[in-house]
């Protein structure tokens, strides 16, 4: 299981991947990273740069400035980034919601994170907290396992209702979804929503203005009761309770848990990647210039 394995994801079996990225590539980054003041080189693993080249199709300047925009977005996004570490209330997260790295693969081979309530309660649903932990969670799996032909979002909707959509943040909205399509260091293949309501419509109109075509090409609606989502994932690596035949919810929910207290120094550690803006070359970076225009679309999403 991801969770079982001790430690960071071992470099020796990353390189024998058929990724195509070499520890040269990732001696020339490591080069670069220490000519950039505002970047925190000392934090950085091999790891980290391996993902990078990869999610960039090995392109050394589109990785550089990947990586660059995942840095200060993870600086920049206070709500979502400040002071990652498992304590009492990420723990009590999880019970509100359940954020699962599947054991299975998609039929193309990509990796497959399912999330779904787990406490109904609109009042205990706090959008930024859930966005906050699935991105640890997709940070630490990463950490695990190192790098997947592609990466897959299942959102299962069932029991959600108009309540926890009026919950939605905007903000935390458009924040998640720049940076799940320009700073993630995954290659993204498919977003789908499982047992969409029949208010499905207006959950769309707030999240699209905020998707890319490229995004908006693999997003996938299976309604309540449909078997179409057997086409891209098995279901049967579904927990039992979605119709598939893994363990319970509350199974899943503990074993992500223990696997977040199994890695209370990686958060620690991971706290320490972010960037001083102070020491960039040039103009510091702020959120009005990342939604201003100024960025430009560096990574783009690979769709077969």
């Amino acid at each position: 299981m991801w969770y079982s394995i001790p430690g960071q994801f071992s470099l020796e079996e990353e390189y024998k991947k058929p990724t195509g990225v070499t520890p040269a590539d990732v001696s020339n980054l490591r080069q670069w990273l220490q000519t950039q003041p505002h970047l925190p080189a000392e934090h950085i693993t091999d790891l980290d740069l391996v993902l990078a080249y990869h999610c960039c199709e090995r392109s050394s300047e589109v990785a550089k400035q990947v990586l660059d925009l995942n840095l200060t977005l993870k600086t920049l996004f206070v709500n979502l980034f400040k002071d990652r570490y498992m304590n009492d209330k990420i723990e009590s997260i999880h019970h509100i919601v359940l954020l699962l790295p599947l054991e299975i693969r998609t039929h193309d081979g990509y990796a497959v994170i399912y999330s779904r309530l787990l406490d109904y309660d609109t009042k205990q649903f706090v959008f930024a907290d859930c966005i906050r932990t699935i991105l640890m969670v997709i940070d630490l799996w990463q950490y695990k396992s190192g790098t997947w032909p592609g990466f897959v979002i299942l959102i299962d909707l069932d029991k959600i209702t108009l309540g926890h959509v009026a919950r939605l943040d905007l903000q935390t909205m458009q924040q998640f979804l720049y940076f799940l399509q320009e700073a993630l260091l995954v290659k993204m293949k498919g977003l789908h929503y499982l047992n969409a309501p029949p208010f499905m419509d207006k959950i769309m109109i707030l999240i699209k203005p905020f998707l890319k075509k490229d995004l908006l090409d693999v997003l996938h609606i299976h309604q309540i009761g449909s078997k179409t989502l057997e086409k891209f994932v098995p279901t049967v690596g579904l927990p039992k309770e979605a119709g598939g035949e893994y363990k319970t919810f509350n199974e899943c929910r503990d074993d992500v848990i223990a696997a977040f207290k199994a890695n209370k120094d990686y958060f620690e550690a991971e706290t320490k990647k972010r960037v001083v803006e102070s020491r960039r070359p040039g103009k510091p970076k702020t959120i009005s210039d990342i939604f201003g225009g100024v960025e430009g679309s560096f990574k783009k999403l690979e769709i077969d």
